[in-house]
């Protein structure tokens, strides 16, 4: 049974909801920041950048205290309201391609701990750490974490009809995108909501457990059960509505071999087809695309390897770990190897070439995403994804609804 509930959200006022919400502030590259610094003063990386406002760089302390000063700049400023009575917040981003409809609402720590909130990927504890100190200082969390849930008819009927009322907000970024937000304070709506999450047994975190484990620690710092730490904002979707895409792998170099000995070592593990200069789409599980010295090839994964004795062992991702990035080119840390990195499969595989031959990578490796029965059975069975198994797609904004705490 989950516990979802509305909250009193701080918001941009209508005039400059578009200037203010922004992309996670790591997707940004230097240029592209600092473009958006200068010329945009409304954007909320000002306030998650307060650094630029003094033309110098900040020790870590000092930025979790500026950023929750420029925060409130913000708010005397009036860029920002903040609703009276507690509420709901429905969703849309509509993008080229698809459509992602979801609720934004106060999650329970409770059901972290529990396991109803179920995770599939492990978490750094210095990055846990890190953030708990953040958002214990700055007071607020403006970006949700993105949850999924079986798809349900009665919450669907009634995003229809709220989506046939006007939106709150209804405006688009330079990235194409659009984007809507409705609030929903009735209460017979919020009842609804409320009741139909309590009869789902699980939600998984589809991005954000970093988030999501570093809520649950400051939440022990707060033991007043009703105290607004006990919970963190996510967007809900229905897991039918998620994009699930893989991620590329790029390695530097062989790892001391030579083209020839490693597609012998490859030999021993895959049927290799050599597609030469024209890369083909992978059409099931256990295999992998390669592009190797300008040319792509399928690896076929060989039967004697598919003794699987749990989903983790299945998973493409990890079969490519195990068998071939670490006991072959050497890579024990996919986290933080320098070697390694990473494109989404967003990318096609021409994009990956590109990666390759420009940025001096030797070998790439792609592979099908996973299901969402996959990422589940994963998350049922307390098992871990490697890193990077996944890129989820809505990929949401910050400053768009804020938490207080």
């Amino acid at each position: 049974m989950a516990k979802v509930k509305p909250f009193k959200a701080v918001r941009p006022t209508r005039d400059k909801a578009n200037l203010v919400v922004s992309r996670s502030y790591h997707i940004y590259d230097k240029e592209g920041l600092e473009f958006r610094l200068k010329n945009n003063p409304y954007s909320f990386l000002q306030i998650l950048n307060p650094g630029y406002k003094f033309a110098q760089e900040i020790s870590t302390k000092k930025e979790f205290n500026l950023v929750r000063n420029r925060y409130h700049e913000f708010k005397d400023e009036n860029f920002f309201t903040q609703d009276n009575v507690p509420k709901f917040y429905l969703y849309k981003m509509v993008t080229r391609k698809d459509s992602f409809i979801g609720i934004i609402g106060a999650t329970a720590v409770d059901d972290y701990e529990k396991n109803v909130i179920k995770i599939h990927e492990d978490t750094l504890e210095k990055r846990e750490l890190l953030f708990k100190e953040y958002i214990d200082t700055v007071g607020f969390n403006a970006e949700p974490v993105l949850l999924t849930y079986p798809k349900n008819k009665v919450l669907d009927n009634l995003y229809d009809i709220i989506m046939q009322e006007r939106p709150e907000y209804e405006f688009s970024t330079t990235d194409r995108i659009s984007h809507f937000l409705w609030l929903i304070e009735d209460p017979e709506k919020i009842k609804t909501i409320e009741q139909e999450f309590k009869t789902i047994d699980s939600l998984y975190i589809a991005d954000g457990h970093h988030r999501s484990a570093s809520s649950a620690l400051l939440a022990k710092d707060y033991p007043s059960t009703d105290a607004s730490q006990k919970y963190f904002m996510s967007c809900l979707i229905p897991e039918d509505n998620l994009k699930i895409y893989e991620f590329y792998r790029l390695v530097k170099d062989l790892n001391g071999l030579s083209k020839k000995e490693f597609l012998i070592q490859l030999d021993a593990i895959f049927t290799i087809e050599n597609c030469g200069l024209n890369p083909r789409k992978l059409s099931q599980q256990h295999h992998f695309s390669m592009y190797l010295d300008e040319e792509f090839y399928i690896l076929h994964l060989r039967s004697k390897f598919k003794n699987f004795e749990n989903a983790l062992e299945a998973l493409d991702a990890q079969i490519l770990y195990k068998l071939v990035l670490n006991p072959i080119l050497g890579i024990n840390d996919l986290r933080n190897e320098k070697r390694l990195d990473y494109l989404p499969g967003t990318n096609d595989l021409i994009q990956l070439k590109r990666k390759a031959d420009t940025e001096g990578f030797q070998v790439a490796f792609g592979m099908l995403p996973i299901s969402i029965n996959q990422m589940k059975e994963i998350a049922n069975n307390n098992l871990s994804m490697p890193p990077k198994s996944t890129y989820i797609e809505p990929k949401l904004r910050s400053g768009l609804t804020i938490y207080e705490f």
